[in-house]
């Protein structure tokens, strides 16, 4: 088990003691207290104006309206706050909007870290003239 987070007895989430209700009830400040050191930084030093942005429409937006229109966003560096659990949102890649939906497990991380921006290379066969061996092969 994890010391960031475990189930309780009856399976129901925990954060540090606290449950996903509890968590909801909170202050952004009492929230921040619970988080790792960096995403505690980022909130105590003051969000941006842009995640500002993306907070209040976090709040005003209902777990079934982001499942048919997320919420877009280029913020990859915006904590996932427990207000944030159940919605869904559309984190830019670089190329393309990927959709998450925030999972309980998920509060004290980074939007971004579960979007990744580089693909995976598959290679398929070297071509006629990659290797110096290959260059004389006959063309049949």
């Amino acid at each position: 088990m994890s010391t960031q987070y475990r189930t309780g007895r009856e399976g129901e989430f925990t954060y540090r003691g606290y449950t996903l209700d509890e968590l909801q009830e909170m202050e952004l400040d009492e929230v921040a207290e619970l988080l790792p050191a960096r995403q505690r930084r980022t909130i105590t030093r003051g969000l941006s104006a842009e995640h500002e942005k993306l907070l209040a429409k976090a709040q005003d937006k209902t777990e079934e309206e982001t499942a048919n229109a997320p919420i877009r966003t280029h913020l990859r560096d915006m904590p996932i706050l427990p207000e944030f659990v159940g919605l869904t949102f559309a984190v830019y890649t670089g190329q393309e909007f990927e959709r998450t939906q925030i999972q309980p497990e998920m509060i004290g991380h980074y939007l971004g870290e579960f979007q990744l921006t580089r693909s995976s290379v598959e290679h398929g066969q070297a071509g006629i003239g990659a290797t110096r061996s290959s260059k004389f092969v006959p063309l049949k």
